[in-house]
């Protein structure tokens, strides 16, 4: 755990994080950049445009933020009058209700809000998926299985997600079309920064009247979806406010389809990569689990979490944090450290145990997470299986990452298929 704060500490190297990550040499060779900022200091000082930060780069003491009770989510809970992302003056209220969800809260709000979701997006419910996601999954390859190139992001990772929480909020079928292209608009990867939800205002003022329209819908004509879950949620009394049930839509429609996206596009490239690991995944079919966790770890589809803040002056990894500093969290980094993980660059489908934290930890844990495994445990084996001569239809050095320091993620993976075999049993 951090310790008190002494008298003299080293200043933590200056450094333009973002900059540094978002280089095309760091997108596609993580491991050297991550590897870089760690060897610079566990703390490193970011200013940008909007903010100033310290980022947190190794893996213990990301875990010591995460589990520390003196550092806030909500920066209103730091008692020096400093304001928050949501509380400049600039910010358009749309953004402050989406982005303003529970992952911004600190107790007692945040576990309210974390009890009431739970009551309605149960693991019990992800799992009852199992059977539709393996349904969408093979109608989308035999899709695909009629070109002889297929672009893995825009034939299956995207349409996958997007098909699965649009039934799953229970939009109404004649509607899932419009909602699924509105969806894609406002989650554009282009759009997940502050300029692109500036310039991205239009759809997300759609987004929340449709989805206050499919609100009261499921409150005159409940359905058995998550949306109608949400609006009966009830913990002693207390329900979600209109407010709070868009918010926790859009935080359930981003956390259950960008790490999915993330996940599925840059594990299958891992794997095309590391033909050892995907031999090994063919022949022993039953270690998808644990391939899976080590995909999260190893291509990182989320690179940071939400900021934190500081509540008092405390030290992290002997460098002194003065009370109301912004803390970035960069679980890839953390995910890639060789003094955590035996060989942190080496994929291993095997790795047991693998305590990653691709999805955070502790109360703020990731709430899409079961859904994402889900959908990549059907999905990534379907996908080899279906087409056993996979392999990538462009030179390595022409794959395209979008620049994006907080997520990981492929703009498109065109993949060459052999003849596609029967259609996998649903």
């Amino acid at each position: 755990m951090s310790t008190p704060v002494e008298s003299s500490t080293p200043k933590p190297v200056r450094l333009d994080v973002q900059r540094e990550l978002e280089r095309p040499e760091a997108r596609a060779d993580p491991f050297a950049a991550y590897a870089r900022l760690r060897r610079l200091g566990p703390v490193l000082h970011w200013r940008s445009w909007f903010t100033e930060s310290l980022v947190i780069t190794r893996y213990e003491d990301v875990m010591n933020v995460l589990r520390d009770p003196r550092i806030a989510n909500d920066r209103r809970n730091v008692a020096d009058g400093g304001k928050g992302p949501l509380e400049r003056w600039w910010m358009p209220s749309i953004m402050k209700l989406f982005l303003g969800s529970m992952v911004m809260k600190d107790p007692p709000d945040h576990r309210r809000l974390r009890n009431l979701v739970q009551k309605a997006f149960t693991p019990a419910m992800v799992e009852r998926l199992n059977g539709r996601v393996e349904q969408i999954t093979a109608d989308l390859l035999d899709a695909a299985a009629n070109r002889p190139v297929l672009d893995l992001i825009a034939d299956l990772a995207l349409p996958l997600p997007l098909t699965v929480i649009s039934e799953m909020l229970g939009v109404p079928e004649p509607e899932r079309m419009q909602f699924r292209k509105l969806l894609g608009q406002v989650l554009d990867p282009g759009a997940m920064n502050l300029v692109g939800f500036v310039f991205n205002y239009a759809n997300m003022v759609r987004l929340n009247r449709f989805l206050r329209r499919l609100v009261q819908l499921r409150r005159e004509q409940p359905g058995d979806d998550l949306v109608t879950a949400l609006v009966h949620a009830d913990e002693g009394g207390d329900r979600l406010s209109e407010d709070e049930l868009i918010s926790m839509v859009f935080l359930l429609l981003f956390a259950g389809h960008e790490t999915t996206v993330n996940l599925i596009g840059n594990g299958v490239l891992a794997l095309l990569q590391h033909p050892d690991q995907l031999q090994l995944l063919r022949d022993r079919p039953e270690l998808i689990d644990t391939a899976i966790e080590e995909l999260l770890r190893f291509t990182n589809p989320v690179g940071t979490v939400s900021p934190r803040f500081a509540r008092e002056d405390l030290e992290i990894a002997g460098v002194r944090i003065p009370r109301g500093s912004t803390l970035t969290l960069l679980l890839a980094s953390a995910n890639l450290d060789e003094t955590a993980f035996a060989a942190a660059d080496r994929l291993d489908i095997t790795r047991n145990p693998n305590r990653h934290v691709a999805f955070g930890f502790g109360a703020h844990y990731c709430l899409g997470a079961p859904l994402a495994r889900v959908e990549a445990r059907i999905a990534i084996p379907a996908l080899l299986q279906r087409f056993p001569g996979l392999r990538l239809a462009i030179p390595a050095d022409k794959i395209r990452w979008r620049a994006s320091m907080g997520l990981r993620g492929l703009e498109s993976l065109p993949l060459s298929v052999a003849a596609g075999g029967p259609r996998l049993a649903t």
